[in-house]
């Protein structure tokens, strides 16, 4: 069988031909997003794989449907650059690929303790050779509670990294495990609240402006989930006035069409990330925390299977 890999970096492409005979599967590679297939309609088999740069919209599936394509496959936890509600409608069906969390825990854990020592301060200075101390001193985990908003995979994953620094833990998940607590008392009890929930309509912007009023004076934030998790003009409004200390964000809403690219000479469309930029106390980094060779390994494997397993049920029923 064939499948076609759209949105595909140059190690990825690599992988692929190395773990598809695997599977007795022949990838067709393309850096083409799928919204832009119909210029090489050729690349086109009923299976496909997506990264998670790319938006496809309901116009887009109704395309893909009409050229063949019955399988669609994320190399991506999230869903949300898909639109899933088309997808059903037409009979498309859509799967992630559910990935090692260590990576993105790693990273969740390093953002923490970068922002609570208020670390991009000391290297902005020392990058002009100014080597004085910051003006406030950092904390201390030991000292911190730290809030974690969804309690999957990678939730519990920076749980047990959070462990050994002797910090205390809290836990809010929409599931509602036994020792989770409600997210109103998370947020007023936590110095630190971190971000591990899908991005869904029940999720956009579950830190508002009511909730965010209810945190912790001086908590950080910390979303290495999806950016429209959090409204970010409320964010601002929250670092301005002093209700937040701090926040490292990995993500943010509209990013599209800015990370990942270079735009060190154009002006930057996103309304929040100039100002955010200017910030001491905000540390941003381009979508990047699930990037790992791991990470690869699994995304690459877990497509090829998906596909496998889609195409074997196809066939036997």
């Amino acid at each position: 069988m064939k499948i076609t890999v759209f949105d595909c970096e140059e190690d990825e492409t690599e992988l692929f031909h190395e773990l598809s005979p695997h599977f007795g599967i022949e990838p067709v590679m393309t850096k083409l997003p799928a919204a832009k297939y119909e210029h090489n309609p050729e690349l086109l088999n009923a299976c496909i794989s997506v990264g998670h740069k790319s938006r496809i919209t309901g116009a887009d599936l109704l395309a893909l449907k009409e050229s063949g394509v019955k399988y669609i496959t994320t190399r991506s936890i999230g869903y949300d650059h898909i639109d899933t509600d088309a997808a059903s409608r037409l009979g498309i069906t859509v799967s992630n690929t559910v990935y090692s969390p260590d990576g993105v825990a790693d990273y969740t854990l390093m953002l923490i303790l970068m922002a609570i020592r208020g670390i991009k301060s000391s290297i902005l200075r020392a990058e002009h050779s100014d080597f004085r101390l910051n003006c406030h001193r950092g904390k201390e985990l030991c000292d911190m509670t730290v809030g974690i908003i969804g309690a999957g995979r990678i939730g519990r994953a920076v749980q047990n990294r959070l462990h050994g620094f002797g910090c205390r833990i809290l836990l809010c998940d929409q599931n509602h495990g036994a020792d989770c607590i409600p997210l109103c008392e998370l947020l007023q009890k936590s110095d630190i609240i971190t971000l591990h929930v899908p991005l869904s309509a029940d999720t956009y912007h579950m830190l508002g402006r009511d909730q965010l009023h209810c945190v912790k004076r001086g908590a950080f934030l910390i979303n290495t989930g999806r950016g429209a998790l959090v409204d970010t003009q409320e964010l601002i409004n929250a670092l301005e006035d002093g209700r937040l200390g701090g926040a490292a964000l990995d993500v943010m809403e509209e990013e599209e069409g800015i990370f990942y690219s270079d735009c060190s000479h154009r002006t930057i469309r996103n309304p929040f990330l100039p100002k955010l930029q200017k910030m001491p106390n905000v540390i941003i980094t381009p979508h990047t925390a699930y990037y790992t060779d791991r990470v690869l390994y699994d995304t690459v494997e877990i497509t090829l299977r998906n596909c496998f397993e889609f195409e074997r049920r196809q066939t036997h029923g």
